[in-house]
């Protein structure tokens, strides 16, 4: 914008000047043309002047005035006359501006001439040219509507110039970028590819962290399992010696209490050694459990333990459904639901998956006796059971409950159309 006025403006004191010029010159040919007259006034010669100033209102004009007996004006005027303001003096020259016929604006220029040739006179002419600004307007307003015209293409192109460096020269940004959704979405490990010297800092940075990510969470889950692992093994002991103690004749109630706790630390163990790798798994990069392959793999192991009471898991899934977490914290949770089914089904439990957005609906189901709503709130409880004649830990639906939550899931029971309990699980999915 600033340069278009700047060049606007240059254009019309350019086109000032060139009219200024051809002011100059016509008053030049009407002074050449000028010869004084015995009774004071002037006679011109035709041949010298511009033949505009014979035209009515042409928008060029003179007038010419010879002291004070009167004058002569071109007929381009007519009947009209030029009076003169805002007169400025530039050498010989008085440079102003005035109103002429049908209100046109006027550039006048005048100067006084003695045409005596030994200058004896003492009668002064006053010479005065005048013509139209509407040519100078003109001949800017189309310069401007070129400039306009010319600067919008200009902007135009620098526009889509820029627009096409930004897309050229982010492309190495856009690559970093689906690399990580690829490793988000467990596609990838690593930040792969050859990267600009400019970006290749920040792969091989990125790569760093990634791995330092995993080692840290590596080692905390192989603390959490030794850790596990050495507490099982005083307590195998522990509830070896009780057994041996009850066998005893003589035993008391020593070896049941010890056989009691034993068990309960038990289930603290493995319930908090699962929440601990779930938690250790949560933020590791690329993490991605294909639930169709998890789904069968348990469906066959669960329906082989069952097999004594001739129970039929009916499960489905769709292989392009992918859970964004750990395998083993997926088997967990799903694990503990379809045993939890096929222990209290009479013959069947139907397992479903379906993906909705970004989140993934597990549902299991069995036709069993069901539970009433106060039944299925208890038996969400650590540790909680309602019938200690079907084997098990009533840590189950606990541990289904804590893992779901560290990975922003939602677990809930509720009533079956098969008659029995459904057992309703949400989790994060790959998009």
């Amino acid at each position: 914008m600033v340069g278009g006025a700047v060049l606007s403006n240059a254009f019309r004191m350019a086109a000032q000047n060139n009219f200024d010029a051809a002011l100059l010159a016509d008053m030049d040919g009407l002074i050449a043309a000028a010869e004084p007259d015995p009774n004071g006034g002037v006679m011109l010669a035709e041949h010298f002047l511009n033949h505009k100033f014979d035209r009515v209102y042409s928008g060029l004009y003179y007038q010419i005035k010879a002291g004070n007996s009167g004058g002569q004006i071109s007929r381009s005027l007519f009947d009209k006359e030029i009076n003169p303001v805002d007169e400025t003096r530039k050498g010989a020259l008085m440079w102003g501006s005035a109103a002429g016929p049908e209100n046109q604006r006027l550039r006048v220029m005048s100067r006084q001439v003695d045409l005596t040739p030994d200058n004896s006179s003492d009668a002064n002419y006053t010479f005065l040219v005048a013509g139209d600004m509407a040519q100078v307007d003109r001949q800017t307003g189309e310069f401007n509507e070129t400039l306009f015209w010319s600067f919008l293409l200009l902007g135009l192109g620098l526009i889509a110039a820029i627009l096409v460096q930004v897309k050229v020269g982010l492309l190495p940004l856009r690559k970093v970028s689906k690399a990580l959704a690829k490793i988000r979405d467990g596609e990838a490990r690593r930040l792969d590819g050859n990267f600009p010297t400019e970006i290749a800092p920040l792969a091989t940075e990125l790569n760093s962290l990634i791995q330092h990510s995993e080692e840290v969470v590596g080692r905390a889950r192989t603390h959490v399992s030794n850790l596990a692992h050495f507490l099982k093994t005083p307590l195998s002991v522990l509830a070896a010696e009780a057994d041996a103690y009850e066998k005893d004749s003589g035993a008391g109630p020593l070896a049941d209490m010890v056989k009691r706790q034993v068990f309960s630390m038990r289930r603290q163990v493995d319930h908090y050694l699962s929440r601990a790798r779930a938690a250790g798994s949560l933020d590791v990069l690329g993490n991605r459990t294909q639930v169709s392959s998890v789904m069968d793999d348990l469906a066959r192991v669960i329906a082989r333990i069952h097999a004594s009471r001739g129970v039929v898991i009916d499960a489905e899934c769709d292989d392009g459904i992918y859970f964004r977490g750990e395998r083993q914290d997926l088997e967990e949770m799903l694990g503990n639901l379809v045993d939890n089914g096929c222990k209290w089904a009479r013959a069947r439990v139907r397992v479903r998956c379906h993906k909705a957005g970004g989140r993934l609906t597990l549902t299991v189901e069995d036709d069993g006796p069901g539970l009433s709503a106060q039944q299925r709130t208890q038996v969400g409880e650590r540790g909680e059971r309602l019938d200690e004649s079907v084997p098990g830990t009533g840590l189950g639906l606990a541990i289904v409950r804590d893992i779901s939550k560290l990975y922003g899931g939602f677990f809930a029971l509720d009533e079956s159309s098969l008659g029995g309990v459904l057992a309703r699980l949400e989790l994060p999915a790959i998009l």
